[in-house]
């Protein structure tokens, strides 16, 4: 292992061909200053980038979004527990990005979090070469082969104090999926961290492999709109009504969930002890052969969702689509108070779709789905004209207006 003042001095001697390639412009950095692959990068970056820009750009969508829909979310999530455990023992933060560059998940301990927050490392920043010049997320990419980027040999001098490990991310077919990466201070460079990053990048793109990445995997499937149930492969699994609520949640927020969030969306201020929610948790994981990790809860494979297929669908304008997955108000039988936030944002969110189209179809479907809401079957009575379905309409406004 690289001693401290092995790591210094070679930092101070990238920092002056830095200082004099970069900021002074005094000609070409040579082989023997720099690797020929980073020095080729600056040559391109300069031309996109500016060298004394604090942090990366963020992406204009949805980082969020993309990760719930990404083929890398489950193989990933199934390694989190190895990934969170090198990266609090030995002060790293890991980062997995699209195709393009832009940072999907990160996870890490809080300060390297905050450390790595402030340059944008995180969900939505854009670390592609065009956007953040020389980096090991961008020669990973570039390159199809894995990097490493230490201290000044990153273009942007917010990242100098910087040591960054990548490996590509491969799917069944070769096709680079994104990029894996470990990252941390210029002090913690250590010769095991490219091993450690190889194997776990081996083990997701194995379950890639697993997977297949086929269209029309048949996985786990929820249904909570409206009613609630789950289904592996098209059989019925059961769940008690608080481990749908669980997983329910899960999905929706797409993201770890820490006890105390999930213990205050389920019960509320409801005294409830940990064990409490610990046993429903666990219950959940067997039901769902072990798909949930254990370390923070977080689902590691994917589990369809028609609740989600409906955000998906009014994210993307597609108010038509949205209505042919809305089987109703989502776990219309729960109190819990996650899932009413929820179920509200759903209602709210799908009701300002159709009362915002020009279709009548979807003023109808709404309405049918919904028979108490005047101010919906009122558009759909304003949109028909002299369609022969206005009688059913105005059958629907005077039994709603009868009802308030």
């Amino acid at each position: 292992m690289p001693s401290r003042e092995s790591l210094r001095r070679r930092r101070a001697e990238l920092q002056a061909v830095w200082t004099r390639y970069v900021q002074g412009g005094s000609g070409r950095a040579g082989a023997a200053e720099l690797r020929a692959d980073v020095a080729e990068s600056w040559r391109r970056s300069l031309a996109t980038v500016d060298p004394g820009q604090g942090s990366a750009p963020s992406a204009d969508d949805d980082a969020g979004r993309r990760w719930r829909e990404s083929p890398l979310r489950d193989p990933v999530l199934a390694v989190a527990d190895e990934l969170r455990a090198i990266t609090d023992d030995a002060g790293f933060v890991a980062a997995v990005t699209d195709e393009s560059g832009t940072i999907l998940w990160t996870c890490g301990g809080r300060e390297m979090r905050r450390r790595a927050g402030a340059v944008n490392f995180a969900p939505g920043g854009r670390w592609g070469e065009e956007a953040m010049g020389t980096n090991a997320l961008s020669l990973a990419l570039r390159n199809g082969t894995a990097s490493t980027v230490f201290s000044a040999e990153h273009l942007v001098h917010a990242l100098h104090g910087w040591v960054c490990y990548c490996t590509p991310l491969h799917g069944p077919d070769g096709t680079v999926l994104g990029v894996l990466d470990l990252s941390s201070t210029w002090d913690r460079s250590h010769p095991l961290a490219m091993p450690a990053l190889r194997t776990l990048a081996g083990a997701v793109e194995e379950r890639l492999a697993e997977r297949g990445l086929v269209a029309g995997y048949d996985g786990w499937r929820l249904s909570c709109l409206g009613g609630a149930d789950l289904a592996r492969g098209g059989v019925p699994v059961r769940l008690r009504p608080r481990q749908v609520e669980i997983l329910t949640l899960l999905v929706l927020e797409g993201r770890a969930l820490t006890p105390e969030f999930l213990r205050t969306a389920l019960y509320g201020n409801r005294r409830v002890t940990p064990a409490t929610l610990k046993a429903e948790v666990s219950h959940l994981r067997r039901a769902l052969r072990g798909a949930l990790s254990v370390r923070r809860y977080e689902l590691t494979e994917l589990v369809g969702c028609d609740a989600s297929d409906v955000l998906a669908a009014l994210r993307a304008g597609r108010t038509g689509e949205a209505l042919r997955s809305y089987g109703g108000p989502l776990l219309p039988d729960s109190e819990a108070p996650g899932i009413a936030v929820w179920r509200d944002h759903i209602e709210v969110a799908l009701r300002e779709a159709v009362l915002s189209s020009a279709d009548p179809e979807h003023a109808l479907r709404y309405g049918e789905l919904h028979p108490e809401d005047l101010a919906v079957h009122e558009r759909a009575l304003a949109l028909l004209g002299e369609d022969p379905r206005r009688g059913l309409v105005l059958s629907r406004i005077n039994q709603a207006a009868l009802d308030l």
